[in-house]
């Protein structure tokens, strides 16, 4: 029965299935990477290193750890 619940950490389920293609996962770190260097040039250097920071966990999670999981072998 709680297999079917979700908490509120799945927000950041980077393990789903939409990121199963590699351009999807290369978009998101690319993103977040070029939004902190424009931070970073508009002098706002929290706003740079937060993004900077999703940037690598994104690339952690993405590259690093990443396993895709079809939901059908579930």
């Amino acid at each position: 029965m709680a297999k079917n619940r979700r908490s509120l950490l799945d927000v950041f389920n980077v393990q789903s299935a939409f990121f199963i293609p590699v351009w999807r996962r290369a978009l998101v770190v690319t993103a977040c990477v070029l939004w902190a260097i424009v931070e970073l040039a508009n002098g706002n250097p929290f706003w740079a290193v937060l993004f900077g920071a999703i940037a690598a966990y994104c690339a952690h999670q993405f590259f690093i750890v990443f396993n895709p999981v079809d939901k059908e072998d579930q």
